[in-house]
C-alpha cells in the first residue's frame, strides 16, 4: 500500500537521523534524569504527597517532551530537507510518519523516566491498569499536539519560544486530566474512569484535527 509505505519511509528516516545525531532522547533524557535526581535529594527524608508526585510526574514528562519531540520538524528545516521532503511525500504521510515518530520516542522515553520515578520516589499506585491507560492515552495527545505545532513553528525565528508559548494552552486540559487522574490513583482513593475518558477525547480531537489542518500548514 503506497500511504503506509510512505508513513513508513518517513518514520524510518527520523529514526536514522536520531540514531545518527540522538539530539532529541539525549535532550529529553538529561532533563528528566537530572529534575528527578535533584527533587529526590532536595525532598529527602521527608517525603512528598500523592497530589504533588502527580504533578511532578506530568511536569517532567511534559518539558522532557518539548526538549524533544519539537525537533522533529525544525531539523528539516536546519538540514535543508524541508523542500525535498514536501516533493517526494505527501502530507498525510509526513504527519503520519512523524506523529508516530514522536510518539515512539515519547513512550521510550518513559520506559526509562517511569521506573526511575518509582524508584526515587516511591509512589503507590492503586490500580496500575488505570495508571498504565491514563500514561499511554496522556502520552498519545501530547504526541499529536506537539508534532503539530512543530510544524506551525519550524519555520519561524525563536522557534523554543514558540513552541512553549503555543503548547501550554493547547495541552492544559491533557494535562489537568492527566494529573487529575495520577492523583487518585497514589492517593488511592477511587478510580480514574473519567480522566481516561477525557484523555481519550482528548487524543481522538486532535489527531483528527491535526490530520484536517496539518496539508495547509504543510504548504504554506
Amino acid at each position: 500500500m503506497p500511504w503506509l509505505e510512505g508513513v513508513l519511509a518517513v518514520f524510518l528516516k527520523d529514526w536514522r537521523s536520531e540514531f545518527r545525531t540522538r539530539y532529541a532522547l539525549n535532550a529529553a533524557l538529561l532533563f528528566a534524569v537530572t529534575t528527578l535526581v535533584v527533587v529526590s535529594f532536595a525532598i529527602g527524608a521527608f517525603g512528598i504527597s500523592g497530589d504533588l508526585l502527580a504533578a511532578f510526574l506530568w511536569v517532567v514528562i511534559l518539558f522532557s517532551s518539548m526538549a524533544g519531540l519539537g525537533q522533529v520538524f525544525i531539523k528539516e528545516v536546519e538540514s535543508r530537507t524541508f523542500t525535498t521532503l514536501r516533493l517526494v511525500a505527501r502530507p498525510s504521510e509526513v504527519w503520519t510518519g512523524k506523529f508516530f515518530f514522536n510518539l515512539v520516542l515519547l513512550l521510550g522515553l518513559e520506559v526509562i523516566i517511569i521506573p526511575l520515578f518509582f524508584i526515587l520516589l516511591n509512589p503507590r499506585v492503586s490500580d496500575w491498569g488505570g495508571f498504565l491507560a491514563i500514561l499511554i492515552l496522556g502520552s498519545i495527545g501530547l504526541a499529536g499536539a506537539t508534532t503539530l505545532i512543530a510544524a506551525i513553528i519550524a519555520q519561524a525565528k525563536g522557534k523554543g519560544a514558540l513552541l512553549a508559548g503555543l503548547s501550554y494552552p493547547i495541552l492544559i486540559p491533557l494535562l489537568a486530566a492527566a494529573t487529575s487522574g495520577t492523583r487518585h490513583l497514589f492517593r488511592g482513593d477511587g478510580g480514574a474512569g473519567q480522566e481516561t475518558q477525557i484523555l481519550a477525547a482528548y487524543a481522538v480531537v486532535v489527531i483528527t484535527a491535526a490530520s484536517l489542518l496539518f496539508e495547509f500548514i504543510w504548504n504554506e
